[in-house]
């Protein structure tokens, strides 16, 4: 089933619900640099993960540092972080620990990303536009907490806030998608080229957030 299709039938069974929660084809703009502006997603169940997979896609012009995802819990506040470090630098960072993934770095135009990690080995991948990246090891035997707090658009110093303007994503985000579990590379080259796979933890096409500050859905101009 292509993503077109699959908007079409969430805007039939979902009736009224489209214009308050659906982001089919939509992306949040950030059009400027600022502390105050962000998006907080609601996963429609908090339970401890031992396994994920998150996906997002992501178009900004930005040299400097910026966060592209950002899970808090009241213990730690980088218990899952996706950050770009500097052009051609990403680091992924599960409870606290970092990795870092050279990427080819590409300019004016949207890029997809994925992350897969899990507690069993530790094993952390970095998918760029379909294509792994060299993997790395973070948090063996690791839980990511519960009760978490969800920010597009900023990266969280402290449970839900203290953000910084220079760490803040001036651009566009859209489809992003979380699952308990890590994604066999087949379904993660898929959805990096429009494929569905429906998630169980975020789901892009049934959303719940609030925007704050200067945010936007727009159209997505990747689609």
């Amino acid at each position: 089933m292509d993503k077109l299709l699959l908007c079409l039938l969430v805007i039939i069974n979902l009736p009224g619900a489209f214009f308050q929660s659906n982001t089919c084809r939509k992306a949040f703009v950030f059009p400027t640099e600022s502390d105050n502006s962000y998006v907080t997603l609601s996963a429609p169940v908090q339970k401890p993960l031992k396994a994920f997979t998150l996906c997002l896609q992501v178009y900004t012009a930005l040299a400097r540092p910026y966060s592209l995802f950002s899970f808090a819990t009241k213990a730690q506040h980088n218990e899952i972080l996706l950050f770009s470090e500097k052009p051609g630098l990403y680091s992924v960072s599960v409870g606290g620990s970092d990795a870092y993934f050279r990427v080819p770095e590409t300019f004016y135009t949207p890029r997809h990303f994925c992350v897969t990690w899990e507690s069993q080995t530790g094993i952390t991948e970095l998918w760029v536009d379909g294509k792994p990246m060299v993997r790395m090891s973070l948090k063996k035997g690791y839980t990511v907490g519960s009760e978490a707090s969800i920010i597009l658009g900023q990266e969280q110093d402290s449970f839900g806030g203290s953000f910084d303007k220079n760490q803040a994503l001036v651009g566009e985000v859209g489809d992003v998608n979380m699952w308990d579990s890590v994604l066999p590379p087949e379904e993660i080259r898929a959805i990096s080229t429009g494929g569905v796979s429906t998630p169980n933890f975020l789901n892009w096409q049934e959303l719940k957030y609030e925007t704050r500050g200067e945010v936007f859905l727009k159209d997505q101009l990747w689609s």
